[in-house]
């Protein structure tokens, strides 16, 4: 009978404490969902999803106003023009979540003081349902660094911090798409260059996708120095602020170069000048009008057929290698090893040579080669994808190379071709490991 007292009463005190363990862990999470009491009060949550149109209306000017279709923001009013997404979607992200720095009046008896009286920038939020949010921005506050804000239909001022101010008020120029070209990069199948004088480089993308120089004629190009060209082409940006220029003033400024850039959707154009002191001038078949430009588009756009060419002699990269040729001699890998006619070599002194070759790259360009073959060098790629010969012959104190199978001619300095020589002398077996001696 006493057991069974027993065992009642510790399945009593067992069943109080758990309650009071799940009291005490559900207390906590409510704490924990509770904002803090020194938490900045939150002044408008939206989702960011429901947004449709924002508008921006400032004291004496027409509203700027932004619509959505689909995921992509432009500019309705006050004339149609495309939007910087950027831009307008870091408007939405402030919308979705306006936090305050501080409440400074729950229930004011004049807005005046604030600025919100007859606030000077109001910015509305409509969403899918028809319901709108309109933030009404005052006057900065006296310490600066804040500026007060409050919702329009809602008594209470807050402060909110300048950069939150800057990203809701905004002007027709923030919000437009400031890009000099709209072009797919990742669809771009075609890049043409016409500089002063007429001439016109062409690059497209081989089966690889590498570029290659297709105009004034078939030559290998430097993949990084079109892709710089392309990177600058695609993120250069219209200064708005500094006004549209002249005709008179465009025509007046010396041509540098038009681009025609190609992708799926088809070709935009721009065409750049430069004035005596260097400040470069656009205007572009996406944009209205002509502007300035950053200076630095101006010294890729016009550069010539030949800072575009490929200097590198071979372009096996850091690609596996199976086999070297250099100087009449074939050197074979298996595994790790590198073997002459079945006989291990110095790795060392093989790579060596691997690497000067992956460095050889030209000085500049000739029209013909002359001269006797002094060297001469092959790989062959890992996965049998590339092969590749370099013939160099030496002139008195000239030194030109050329590809197998390429027209082109490159000039190589004399000591690259020395060192060049000397590696291939250079390589020398393995050397045999000594076994150990029994005593």
């Amino acid at each position: 009978m006493k057991q069974m007292r027993g065992l009642l009463i510790a399945a009593i005190l067992l069943a109080v404490l758990s309650g009071l363990v799940y009291w005490s862990n559900k207390h906590k999470a409510e704490e924990a969902a509770k904002p803090s009491a020194d938490a900045p009060p939150t002044i408008l949550t939206l989702d960011s999803k429901q947004i449709q149109e924002i508008r921006i209306q400032k004291a004496g000017s027409d509203p700027v106003v932004l619509s959505k279709l689909g995921d992509r923001w432009d500019i309705t009013q006050p004339t149609p023009l495309p939007a910087d997404q950027d831009a307008a979607n870091g408007m939405v992200s402030t919308a979705a979540a306006l936090t305050s720095e501080r409440l400074i009046d729950d229930k004011p008896a004049n807005l005046a003081p604030f600025g919100l009286a007859d606030p000077p920038v109001q910015v509305s939020f409509k969403l899918k349902n028809g319901k709108t949010d309109t933030i009404d921005i005052g006057r900065d506050t006296p310490t600066a660094g804040a500026a007060y804000v409050k919702l329009a239909g809602d008594p209470k001022v807050y402060s909110v911090s300048t950069s939150t101010k800057t990203s809701l008020d905004k002007s027709l120029n923030d919000l437009r798409d400031k890009r000099l070209l709209t072009f797919n990069r990742d669809r771009l199948a075609r890049v043409e260059l016409t500089n002063s004088k007429g001439q016109t480089i062409e690059f497209g993308k081989d089966a690889q996708g590498d570029w290659q120089i297709l105009k004034p004629q078939p030559m290998r190009a430097d993949g990084l120095l079109v892709d710089d060209l392309v990177r600058k082409l695609s993120d250069a940006k219209l200064q708005f602020d500094a006004g549209k220029i002249s005709p008179q003033t465009f025509a007046a400024a010396t041509k540098l170069a038009t681009a025609a850039m190609t992708d799926n959707s088809g070709t935009q154009t721009a065409e750049f000048r430069q004035d005596k002191d260097k400040i470069t001038y656009a205007r572009s078949s996406v944009a209205d009008g002509i502007y300035k430009i950053d200076t630095d588009v101006a010294s890729t756009v016009g550069k010539s057929v030949d800072d575009f060419r490929n200097k590198k002699l071979f372009d096996f990269g850091f690609t596996e290698l199976s086999q070297v040729t250099a100087q009449g001699n074939t050197y074979t890998k298996s595994g790790e090893k590198w073997f002459l006619n079945g006989k291990e070599m110095d790795g060392s002194t093989v790579l060596n040579l691997v690497d000067k070759l992956r460095d050889l790259s030209a000085t500049g360009f000739a029209p013909k080669a002359s001269g006797d073959p002094v060297f001469t060098a092959s790989i062959t790629t890992a996965d049998k994808k590339r092969n590749e010969k370099v013939t160099i012959l030496r002139d008195g104190t000239n030194n030109f190379a050329q590809r197998e199978g390429e027209p082109a001619v490159y000039v190589i300095s004399a000591s690259v071709v020395d060192d060049l020589i000397k590696a291939a002398g250079d390589i020398k077996p393995a050397t045999p490991l000594k076994s150990s001696s029994k005593k």
